[in-house]
């Protein structure tokens, strides 16, 4: 049957009467609006405060419905001013003198019998009435009333709101009745809003919405939001508005944040079509006799009842549904309806057999703001984990999933092709399995959800499987985060992977994800874990606090880790090993406890234009027979060594820029061998390079400058070839040779060093051909054994040795050389200076030019502390003196010792380089041959040692 008149309806209200109808489909009528601006009255028998419950029996009804009726005016002269602002207000309608028609009408409506008013409780004053108290009109008879109501004209209303059709309901013979037109005037514009409301608060939608049509003012309050607040909340029981802006999505809004001015009644609108499924909904049904809403028991008799419907809608309320089957074949929407956090409150599960199932023919179905839960026995538990799952989506269906809780058991199983899944703002946690499992060229997007705590991976693609995964926060898993495996492919976006067991992201068996600007943390192994094949692109993640390396590539791996920040691990930046590949490249990496790049066993990646710096240990360590092309990165401020290259490795720098270490720059040692080509190398702690331990590199076109140790240091055992480089403006030597050491150097330029230019010692040898050795503050090359056991023996042949700030050429110590058709001039102590027993092979040298400054000083009678300082050292005659107790450290030059110390026992030591302590005023005596005595310590007879690397060796 049709759903009662608007007349009906107060009359059921009134009589409380309440009956049960059959559900019938409706069309909704929240569509409706009032399209009509002309304010019709309707024209209803009977008295109007009789139809609403305001007199006789329905009196008490209407007081009991709330503090509407307290709320109502008591002075007649107070005319009601309603609270909404309504474009359209209460005529007003002047007073007539007592004796008017009008007047005696309007008294004798609520004076004529005291037995009308009594029983109701309602006075004159509470409906709004002019009072006989406080009005001159005398008391009427009924028949003088009767006779006054009846002479009511519609004239008296405005002419927009005369009715159309005009009838008497009373008794013609009698004239006993209710005039229509004072009624409907006291219902359309004397009746209190609050007592509108209060009535309007009784019906359901449509009969509200019903109301609404009757004039503008009903419109108004018809439309109040908590109206529909109340309504809304009684039959969907969300505590803020759900809309449905789009197909396959739902969202809650707060009200204040909407564009409609009844977000209540607009969501009730859009959501009315749907169909509910509710534990007890028997109940819930005979209480809401006259709506149009269906309820049903079993989601699956819900789904029948849908099978014809254009947009199929299920709201599913509070309660758990278990054993339920749910397999989804068409395009219908199940929606959770629960008060608070809905989808904890509405829970869906089973034991055997997958919870939910989307199968072919789901393309635009929707699932949200449920609990999905499969819970197997636990003696069929781990069967069950690979045959079923929580949320199950199968081939050639698309499904939106979204807002929805998914637990315990195997969680998502997503599989086959056209599987195009979109699963966003879900919570997949605490799963006995793998979170979410994408395979069989199965595809999809996956947005904004948290997935966590599940006993293997969290997410898992395999198989050419292609999602696209944006946004997600994957974390605090027992195993990985996300594993990639067996031709597994994937776009993974701003996603937060932390505080998992294993690596946060796994990469095998010739899979090739896409990772971009993710942020991979606090792993309780690694970052990233690429091996057996596997591929990848990593592009603009960062990759921080990880236990062990922030990526770890081996096994013939190939990924490419580009314009990434992998920073403050707890090991290792990037560790390649065990012929790991890959092309890193653009990325920032710093701060790790180890070092920045790792290679070794036999590795061989690609590493380019990287900013490596500021890491605890060095910056890039190669060992192990490592390999690599290593150019144009920028390492720094490393705490050990810029490169390390050690144990049998072969890596080639070139155009890299390496400075300001801590230590050395580049540190060969223990048979590490490469190429290092056109770097720039300076400002490190120690030496720019350093090669030891039968290390042997090619070394060439590299600038090597800064170093406060010198440019570069080849000592206990080392070689190399050190070809067209230019070494510069280092504190102490440009090149150490020492200790069995026997590199070749051709063809470089070395100069503007802060000491010696070349300094061979300690049984240092080598090949020196073809460089350019100038303007270096002490001897261009030095050579000495210094009671080593083994004698320096360098060879030197056709080197240009000038404009040094010393000698050409200094050999002292017993030290010996070959010197062939080497060109020394215009230096300022000499060009070849040979201390006491040194006789060097020499063959076809051109010598000249040079100042001769030392023997210019001893012939004008100076002292030659005041042309060397104790910055450099003139070789010549020097002497101690017995009676001023000089010690084995002191030496005096000959003219002090004519001068200063005339008349003392002396003794001559031998033709070598010094500087004078006399001059210097070391001694007790003054000079008198030099000014004001400078500050010094001992005689220096050889240039400071360099500082030899003290780093470690150290392994991830």
């Amino acid at each position: 049957m049709s759903n009662p008149t608007f007349r009906t309806r107060i009359s059921q209200l009134r009589k409380r009467k309440i009956t049960k109808k059959k559900i019938v489909r409706r069309g909704n009528p929240l569509n409706q609006r009032n399209n009509d601006d002309e304010c019709e009255i309707p024209i209803i028998p009977g008295s109007v405060l009789d139809l609403f419950g305001l007199g006789d029996e329905g009196a008490a009804a209407a007081g009991e419905a709330g503090p509407s009726s307290a709320l109502v005016g008591t002075s007649s002269t107070h005319h009601h001013h309603p609270p909404y602002h309504l474009r359209r207000k209460s005529p007003t309608h002047p007073v007539s003198p007592p004796s008017t028609i009008g007047a005696a009408a309007a008294t004798a409506s609520v004076t004529a019998s005291p037995t009308t008013a009594s029983p109701a409780g309602v006075s004159a004053a509470t409906a709004g009435l002019p009072s006989a108290a406080t009005n001159s009109a005398p008391m009427l008879s009924p028949t003088a009333a009767i006779a006054a109501a009846t002479t009511y004209c519609p004239s008296m209303l405005p002419a927009r709101k005369r009715p159309r059709r005009t009838y008497f309901t009373g008794d013609s013979s009698t004239g006993l009745g209710c005039n229509p037109f004072t009624a409907a005037h006291y219902l359309l514009y004397e009746l209190p809003d609050e007592v509108l409301l209060t009535i309007f608060s009784y019906l359901y939608e449509r009969d509200l919405c019903h109301v609404a049509q009757v004039c503008k003012r009903f419109y108004t309050i018809a439309n109040d939001n908590e109206l529909w607040k109340n309504l809304y909340q009684g039959l969907y029981e969300y505590d803020l508005p759900l809309f449905n802006p789009a197909p396959c999505k739902f969202d809650f809004v707060q009200p204040e944040d909407c564009d409609y001015d009844n977000p209540w009644k607009e969501s009730f609108k859009q959501l009315y079509h749907g169909v509910h499924v509710r534990e007890g909904h028997q109940k819930y049904a005979a209480k809401e006799t006259g709506r149009s809403v269906a309820y049903f028991e079993t989601i699956q008799a819900a789904f029948e009842y849908c099978d014809d419907a254009e947009r199929p809608l299920v709201l599913i309320h509070s309660g758990v549904y278990r054993g339920q089957l749910i397999v989804i074949e068409t395009n219908i929407a199940l929606i959770g309806a629960a008060p608070g956090n809905v989808a904890e409150n509405v829970i869906l599960e089973r034991e055997c057999e997958s919870t939910v199932m989307f199968m072919e023919g789901a393309q635009k179905a929707y699932l949200g703001y449920v609990t999905i839960k499969f819970s197997p026995p636990s003696c069929t538990e781990t069967m069950q984990h690979h045959k079923h799952y929580a949320l199950e989506i199968q081939e050639n269906c698309g499904p939106t999933i979204e807002h929805c809780i998914i637990r315990m058991g195997a969680a998502v199983s997503v599989s086959g092709p056209g599987a195009e899944p979109v699963i966003r703002h879900c919570e997949i946690s605490d799963c006995e399995n793998v979170g979410l499992i994408i395979t069989d060229r199965a595809q999809g997007h996956y947005e904004d959800n948290e997935i966590s705590r599940n006993a293997l991976a969290g997410i898992w693609v395999k198989n050419y499987a292609n999602p696209i995964m944006r946004r997600n926060h994957i974390h605090h898993g027992k195993d990985v985060g996300i594993f990639c495996f067996d031709g597994g492919l994937g776009y993974f976006e701003a996603n937060d992977i932390h505080n998992n067991r294993i690596a946060g992201f796994e990469v095998k068996a010739q899979a090739n994800p896409t990772v971009v600007r993710c942020e991979i943390h606090n792993g309780q192994t690694g970052g990233i874990y690429v091996h057996e094949h596997g591929m990848g692109q990593f592009i603009e993640n960062k990759i921080h606090s990880n236990k062990y390396a922030g990526v770890w590539i081996t096994s013939n791996s190939n990924p490419t880790i580009r314009r990434n920040e992998i920073y403050n691990g707890l090991q290792g930046g990037v560790y390649i090993f065990g012929d790991g590949r890959g092309l890193i490249e653009h990325n920032n990496i710093y701060g790790n406890a180890l070092a920045g790049i790792q290679i070794r066993t036999n590795s061989d990646p690609i590493v380019r234009h990287n900013k490596i710096h500021d890491g605890q240990h060095g910056g890039i360590y190669v060992h192990e027979k490592g390999q690599g092309l290593i150019e144009c990165n920028e390492v720094y401020a490393n705490t050990l060594a810029g490169v390390w290259i050690t144990t049998g490795s072969t890596p080639t720098l070139r155009r890299n820029r390496i400075h300001s270490g801590k230590q050395v720059g580049v540190y060969f040692y223990d048979n590490g061998h490469g190429l290092l080509e056109d770097n720039d190398i300076f400002n490190h702690l120690y030496s720019g390079v350093q090669i030891r331990t039968g290390s042997n590199p090619i070394i060439r076109r590299n600038k090597i400058w800064g170093g406060q140790n010198g440019g570069v240091l080849v000592y206990n055992g080392g070689l190399g070839l050190l070809e067209q480089n230019e070494i510069f403006d280092n504190a102490m030597a440009g090149v150490w040779i020492k200790t069995d050491s026997n590199p070749i150097l051709r063809r470089n330029k070395i100069y503007d060093g802060r000491e010696a230019g070349i300094c061979i010692f300690n049984g240092g040898k080598g090949l020196l051909e073809e460089n350019d050795i100038f303007r270096n503050a002490q001897a261009g090359v030095l050579i000495s054994t210094q009671s080593h056991p083994t004698q320096s023996h360098p060879s030197l042949r056709r080197n240009q040795i000038y404009d040094g700030l010393a000698a050409g050429i200094e050999i002292t110590n017993n030290a010996t050389a070959t010197l062939e058709y080497n060109q020394i001039f215009n230096n300022r102590f000499g060009g070849l200076c040979l201390a006491s027993g040194v006789n060097p092979i020499q063959r076809g040298n051109k010598i000249f030019n040079n100042h001769d400054a030392v023997e210019k000083a001893v012939s004008s009678g100076q002292c030659l502390y005041k042309i060397s300082s104790y910055t450099s050292f003139p070789m010549h005659d020097f002497y101690r003196c017995r009676t001023c107790n000089t010690t084995e450290r002191n030496a005096i030059c000959v003219n002090c010792i004519k001068t200063c110390h005339s008349g003392h026992v002396v003794e001559f030591i031998r033709h070598d380089r010094f500087f004078c302590d006399c001059g210097a005023g070391t001694l007790n005596n003054q000079c008198q041959l030099q000014g004001e005595p400078t500050q010094d310590t001992d005689t220096l007879y050889d240039s400071a040692a360099p500082i030899e690397s003290q780093s470690l060796m150290a392994e991830v």
